[in-house]
């Protein structure tokens, strides 16, 4: 699991000082693999006691356990070589790699206990993504209700109950009315799943369930400053696709 992972399951017990803890070692990620307590202490402010706390907060027996999950992330792939093609074969089996390794159960339980089940995506190519999952499930009869603004949300809000679930489809996670959406669901006790991108976002630390994609970038020009780069967005495509076949699986397992 990512640190960014743990970081949104753990978000509503962080207080102010974690969160200066947390930015300092994203933004300084290769340093605070080999850092020590007392330097990260140090360059954030903060004593020693608090660097444990924070990572006790997040789970951790202390700080060394915390450095091993950064340590465990060095070596990730960087896009932008010649070679594209053949760095986007490789972002393919490893998007696989992770995908298939990953626990649906609580998802899947989620989506089967379900009286009604809604779905909000907040762009285009998540409203793709929307559109495909709604197919998937509906070959096991489970039909999921697109929602498309403020005003229906609204509108259905005031029949929601506990038994009904959302799922919401993201990049950013931090989309304001998709963060007001999911506050609601709170207040109501409705449940919901986030599929957004990996990295700290509102949205996931809200959810009841997060699932996270990692969608990556490749400069297929020379020249980067006039072209946009090309974002791979498949990993959403083969998420929902292996939730699905899991989703199977839990059931089978359920009627055994």
């Amino acid at each position: 699991m990512r640190l960014e992972e743990i970081i949104n399951k753990h978000r509503q017990s962080l207080n102010d000082t974690d969160m200066v803890i947390y930015k300092y070692i994203v933004q300084h990620r290769a340093e605070s693999r080999h850092i020590s307590i007392h330097e990260l202490a140090k360059n954030c402010a903060v004593s020693s006691t608090t660097i444990v706390r924070f990572a006790q907060k997040l789970g951790f027996d202390g700080f060394g356990d915390l450095k091993a999950v950064l340590k465990m992330e060095e070596g990730a792939e960087s896009y932008y070589r010649e070679d594209v093609l053949h760095d986007l074969q490789d972002f393919y089996t490893q998007t696989a790699s992770k995908v298939f390794k990953r626990n649906f159960d609580s998802a899947s339980r989620l989506i089967h206990e379900a009286n009604r089940v809604f779905i909000f995506a907040s762009g285009y190519v998540q409203s793709n993504v929307a559109q495909e999952l709604k197919r998937l499930f509906f070959y096991d009869n489970v039909l999921i209700y697109e929602i498309s603004g403020r005003e229906e949300f609204s509108s259905i809000a005031q029949t929601l109950t506990t038994d009904d679930l959302f799922i919401f489809v993201s990049l950013s996670g931090e989309t304001p009315l998709v963060v007001d959406f999911a506050r609601n669901l709170q207040l109501l006790d409705v449940p919901f799943i986030s599929i957004t991108k990996l990295h700290d976002n509102t949205l996931a630390s809200l959810s009841t369930v997060n699932l996270y994609v990692s969608p990556a970038r490749f400069q297929l020009y020379d020249n980067e400053d006039e072209h946009t780069a090309f974002q791979s967005m498949m990993p959403y495509f083969m998420l929902i696709e292996v939730w699905f076949v899991k989703y199977r699986m839990y059931l089978r397992r359920k009627e055994k």
